[in-house]
């Protein structure tokens, strides 16, 4: 089920909102723009006309895995899409569901928030446009090469996605999918750095996936540390 606005504040207030007085699961709101788009950790995300900008619900069920490891179906439902809809372009998972180029450029950033037993999944992607001057790389698939659909037609694809990845996160060992997002993301060994919520600072190179999800992080003394929130950046 597909709802579109041109103009809102942001797609997940909405549909957090809806959430409370018992909207489905499955529905996505599109937004042509987003007055008040937001990322993880509190930051804006700035959201003029062009790019994709919708939400869509997951409801909670008894029996389900953990809900936090809904990022690694919101990530890989993102990056799946990218692929189809713009093949030529080499894309990579970061942790949790950022979606980057092969050169760590984002492409995709993806908001998770809850309320109650609903969980509301945010996408931004790139499709034409990007920011320039906000500390991080970034880019656009129109800006590396490739001719995306229109806002709409991406977003069918992205549900397509997100439904095939929810059905498999409800059926399957959660391994399966916690080695399905290794498999697209950074290879093992790639250096990264890691700012915890509590300011301290650790380099050290991907170690793949805890059997929670948690990013496992090799420090230089070889020890293996797990990573459960952090802000992650190449180096």
């Amino acid at each position: 089920m597909f709802e579109q606005v041109a103009l809102t504040g942001s797609t997940n207030a909405d549909l957090l909102a809806r959430a409370v007085i018992g909207a489905p699961e499955g529905l996505w709101l599109r937004a042509d723009q987003q007055g008040g788009g937001r990322g993880r950790m509190g930051r804006d995300w700035v959201s003029p006309a062009g790019n994709l900008y919708a939400s869509t619900i997951a409801l909670l069920s008894p029996g389900d895995p953990s809900p936090s490891t809904l990022a690694f179906v919101a990530g890989l439902a993102a990056h799946d899409t990218i692929k189809l809809i713009a093949p030529d372009v080499a894309v990579q998972l970061k942790w949790p569901n950022d979606v980057m180029s092969a050169k760590g450029e984002k492409l995709c950033g993806i908001l998770l928030e809850r309320s109650g037993d609903a969980i509301v999944a945010g996408f931004g992607i790139n499709l034409i446009w990007h920011p320039a001057d906000i500390g991080r790389p970034v880019s656009d698939l129109r800006a590396l090469g490739a001719n995306p659909p229109a806002p709409q037609a991406v977003c069918e694809v992205l549900a397509d996605q997100f439904a095939s990845w929810l059905r498999k996160w409800r059926q399957q060992p959660l391994g399966n999918l916690l080695r399905a997002w290794e498999a697209a993301a950074h290879p093992i060994g790639t250096a990264l750095r890691v700012n915890l919520p509590d300011g301290e600072q650790v380099d050290g190179l991907f170690a793949g996936l805890g059997d929670d999800g948690a990013l496992s992080l090799r420090l230089a003394d070889g020890a293996i540390r797990a990573i459960h929130a952090a802000d992650i950046f190449l180096i």
